[in-house]
């Protein structure tokens, strides 16, 4: 996955404002993209220590912010209007108003976390347009959890729903995503109860007699987005031949209900269903 920043959106990241600047680098461009104000001056140690690393920081954000470093040595008025009374003095300003601020060259660790609490989550909207258009059209659903994983790896939520939806498609590569699933993650659980779908949605589609024919249709049910006659399929093979493949339809079930979620309508009225058969 592509997560390289271009040469262009590197450059424009950071920017070095003037008081003959400040109107259009900072208060019109706040209007729709934050902007993090770093005062700084050249005799300044402490500066010195900060601002490459948030100019580091600025070009790896792909522009969902800005850096506008400001000389308060150059531009004494802009440091006057936000009464700077020590630097580096670093201000967050977005849509034309501060929004947070500290001054001293913290350590990377708190200057990340401190912009994740000033810098709107731009993948939020898109993880919401994803999940919203998985039951219409998946495979937007798909492009748009791989654009997330695009400019945020470590986007577990994008992980986990791309592989979910890919692995219930067939497709080899969403086994290979939920593999990949951190442990310590929330779905890391999910995940690994998923894999046992592979067995399922890689049965043949060749017509066959029997159960064996019923969990074929269930297969390409599951393939098609059809859970629900999936679910109905399985849940007979259940209930008259839990020898084929080994109990194959009672796991299929349980890694279809791991991948799907009991947030899903499908899932909880099948789960009591299934518990009566076995019990």
């Amino acid at each position: 996955m592509a997560t390289g920043v271009s040469a262009t959106t590197a450059q424009s990241a950071v920017l070095e404002v003037t008081e003959a600047t400040f109107e259009r680098e900072v208060l019109q461009r706040s209007q729709t993209t934050p902007v993090v104000i770093d005062f700084w001056a050249p005799w300044c140690g402490p500066c010195r220590v900060l601002g490459p690393t948030l100019e580091r920081l600025a070009r790896e954000a792909g522009g969902t912010w800005v850096l506008a470093k400001i000389n308060v040595d150059e531009n004494p008025r802009l440091a006057q209007m936000f009464r700077v009374q020590g630097i580096p003095a670093v201000k967050a300003v977005y849509q034309g108003k501060i929004v947070d601020e500290f001054t001293g060259a913290l350590p990377e660790s708190q200057v990340r976390a401190w912009l994740k609490r000033v810098v709107p989550d731009r993948n939020a909207d898109l993880l919401a347009m994803a999940q919203a258009l998985e039951a219409t059209n998946p495979a937007e659903a798909i492009a748009r959890y791989r654009l997330i994983l695009g400019q945020d790896p470590k986007n577990e939520t994008a992980l986990f729903n791309l592989g979910r939806l890919l692995a219930l498609r067939g497709d080899p590569e969403g086994i290979v995503t939920l593999k990949q699933v951190p442990a310590s993650s929330s779905f890391s659980s999910r995940a690994t109860a998923g894999l046992a779908i592979a067995d399922l949605v890689n049965a043949p589609a060749e017509p066959a007699e029997g159960s064996e024919g019923l969990y074929r249709q269930a297969a390409a049910a599951v393939r098609a987005g059809d859970y629900a006659t999936a679910i109905e399929h399985l849940l007979t093979i259940v209930g008259r031949d839990r020898a084929l493949r080994d109990d194959g339809a009672r796991k299929a079930l349980l890694a279809l209900f791991a991948l799907l979620g009991d947030e899903n309508p499908l899932v909880g009225p099948a789960r009591r269903r299934l518990a009566n058969l076995l019990f």
